[in-house]
């Protein structure tokens, strides 16, 4: 029965997606970005790699159909991009076949060879090759047939020749394909932590700390002839941080003349649309600097918005559109954080829609508890194991979007309505390129910046003390502020004071109270208690803890806003189909890490950014990022989207230089 609801649940996380109603026929882009996405579920959770699996494909598709247009120019067909030449000498002549048909071969042929060659790579293979072979096969294409002599007229040769230019493409673009992608020369600097002992022993408090787990169960998928989880138990000293010197990739529309570049121990770490610094927290003064008071009201937040997830606290909010809407204008400084985030109820404040603008009516109330509400987006964006990642899930989305009937497919919301295939072909570029980019630009600053993560920063300020009051014991200007109620010293009376007294004069503080409490996923829930300050834990499962690389900044914000900003920009309106979409987490089912929620929770969205806005807060919610990294990442996001579709549209002109 556990089993059971596991795989229930699976599937809800799998298929996430609001409930946009999609109607028509699909193109060949999308069935192949479909099986594509169904890879990745049933690969590992690695969002650079998949972005840029995803844009890879998204080129293949639009050279293979760009290459039958009379306007549009293509991408890497042809062309010599970031040094790497892809001859097309003496094009292929149709010989009195059909443009139409003829184009469809070429598409499916490229698709199909370069997503098979991608995925025969990894060690998932067994379960995603034979799903591609079948498609294939069912679409009546022949896979003995693998010729690239285009010249001799074949449209299937032309496909399989794309796949060969993006093939020979990839393992020149920087990231270490040959080489499975491994880390070249980033090293942590700090001893790992372990999650399950008290503290840490982090060395420099402004770095990254590898986790130590002492057991990792890894889900490869539902066996539904066996009605179990094919499941392996993995025993893993440390984490290894993924992908800290991707900022080295080639880009979609990057500018690489204006990254950052930075030098560390023999290697230069590109960083595009640099960030900055984020807060630095200074062990070496008698009173803190700004950064270092920046850096502590940062971590605490998140510490706070742990005490959320607790529905029985009659905590109620409106999630509603009419209550959540435009945030408006990003602050421009650290110090303009604690006016912008609500540190003591959660979220950010503010101002709903007044109507939804395709109704001309109000958005009816959606009020829930917060308890519920903080556990479900923190499960709900997390886009983790068996999902298609974050990049996924915004390709997923799109699809959603495109295939609504209130979809117009004029681009950008104006001129001739285009076909569906024309539609597909282009929107998929733009997007799969910007989340390309925000995987770039993102894990760039990840590698070079190396920040901590709030685990490692909240259990050190923990272990430091109090710094509130330098009359009473285990003061330290770093450590955590006495709030009553909220955060508080241990008393020689106090339940945590332990058997020989051994925790009196240490913090605590009132937090969700962590995985241990949790046996039973199907009827336990940790809740939320008076804990150690020394043992806080994020809003995760035991076997995950926090994302396997550094903070700052988040991928989740940069990829989701990113993503938003193109779908508002492809499809000329800001809003969901009729201003609205929704996902219903079902009681008692939707939750992995306990059970929960403890009624039926609708998220609502009237706009892609209220989306997006929403997975980046999710992050904070779940113990995973500090505000520092949600807003830069928000930042960079909004750069990628612009540059995306700028670039974008060049090729689709005929204008690219």
């Amino acid at each position: 029965m556990k089993l059971f609801k596991g795989f229930l649940t699976a599937i809800v996380l799998i298929s996430a997606s609001p409930n946009l109603k999609a109607e028509g026929d699909t193109t060949v882009v999308t069935v192949w970005m479909k099986a594509m996405l169904e890879a990745i579920r049933n690969e590992e959770g690695r969002p650079t790699i998949h972005a840029r699996n995803l844009f890879h494909a998204s080129v293949v598709l639009y050279d293979a159909w760009a290459v039958y247009d009379e306007k549009a120019e293509t991408y890497l067909l042809g062309k010599t991009v970031h040094g790497v030449h892809s001859p097309y000498e003496n094009p292929m002549l149709l010989n009195g076949m059909d443009l139409d048909s003829a184009r469809n071969i070429t598409m499916n042929y490229a698709i199909y060879r370069f997503l098979w060659d991608r995925f025969n790579q990894y060690s998932s293979k067994n379960r995603t090759i034979i799903p591609l072979d079948d498609l294939f096969d069912d679409l009546g294409f022949d896979r003995g047939f693998q010729s690239v002599d285009y010249q001799s007229g074949s449209p299937a040769a032309l496909g399989n020749y794309i796949a060969q230019c993006m093939i020979d493409y990839s393992v020149q673009d920087g990231s270490n394909e040959d080489d499975q992608h491994q880390i070249l020369h980033y090293q942590p600097v700090n001893p790992p932590i372990k999650p399950h002992l008290p503290g840490t022993k982090i060395q420099k408090p402004n770095r990254w700390q590898p986790i130590s787990i002492r057991e990792y169960i890894d889900k490869r998928g539902f066996e539904p002839d066996l009605l179990e989880w094919n499941v392996n138990v993995l025993q893993l000293n440390e984490d290894v941080f993924l992908s800290p010197e991707w900022g080295a990739v080639h880009p979609f529309s990057l500018n690489k003349d204006e990254a950052s570049v930075y030098e560390r121990e023999g290697f230069d770490y590109t960083v595009y649309n640099d960030p900055g610094d984020p807060p630095y927290l200074d062990l070496n003064t008698d009173s803190l600097d700004n950064a270092s008071e920046q850096y502590k009201w940062g971590f605490l937040l998140v510490a706070l918005w742990s005490a959320h997830h607790d529905p029985s606290d009659s905590v109620m909010i409106d999630i509603s559109p009419g209550a959540i809407g435009p945030i408006g204008s990003l602050p421009e400084n650290y110090s303009d954080y604690d006016k912008w985030y609500d540190i003591v109820n959660g979220g950010i404040k503010t101002k709903g829609h007044k109507v939804n603008p395709y109704t001309n009516k109000p958005y009816e109330p959606n009020v829930v508890p917060r308890g519920d509400y903080s556990r479900v987006i923190a499960e709900y964006w997390v886009d983790g194991v068996n999902t298609y990642t974050p990049p996924g899930h915004w390709i997923k989305l799109l699809h959603d979007v495109s295939y609504h009937p209130t979809c117009k497919k004029r681009w950008r919301g104006t001129g001739d309505v285009l076909s569906q295939l024309e539609w597909d072909v282009k929107a998929h570029l733009v997007m799969a390129g910007s989340l390309h980019d925000a995987a770039i630009a993102a894990w760039g600053a990840k590698g070079w910046y190396d920040y901590v993560r709030p685990i490692s920063a909240i259990r050190l300020m923990a272990q430091k003390g109090q710094c509130s009051d330098k009359s009473l014991p285990n003061y330290h200007p770093a450590g955590l502020p006495i709030i009553k109620g909220k955060m508080e010293v241990v008393a020689e009376n106090d339940p945590l004071a332990g058997k020989m007294l051994e925790h009196v004069g240490k913090m605590k503080m009132l937090s969700w109270q962590g995985p241990d409490l949790v046996q039973d996923q199907l009827t336990d829930v940790a809740g939320v208690g008076w804990i150690l300050a020394e043992n806080w834990w994020p809003y995760q499962r035991y076997s995950f803890v926090t994302p396997p690389f550094a903070g700052y900044i988040s991928g989740h914000s940069t990829f989701s806003i990113a993503a938003a900003d193109v779908l508002a920009s492809v499809t000329g309106d800001p809003f969901f189909p009729e201003g609205l979409a929704e996902f219903t987490a079902k009681k008692n089912e939707f939750l992995i890490f306990e059970d929960g929620p403890s009624q039926d929770i609708t998220l609502q969205w009237a706009t892609y950014r209220e989306a997006a806005e929403e997975t980046c807060l999710s992050r904070v919610w779940g113990g995973i990022h500090p505000p520092a990294d949600d807003i830069q990442g928000r930042i960079v996001g909004e750069k990628v989207a612009v540059s995306a579709i700028e670039f974008a549209e060049k090729y689709f002109e005929g204008a690219a230089e």
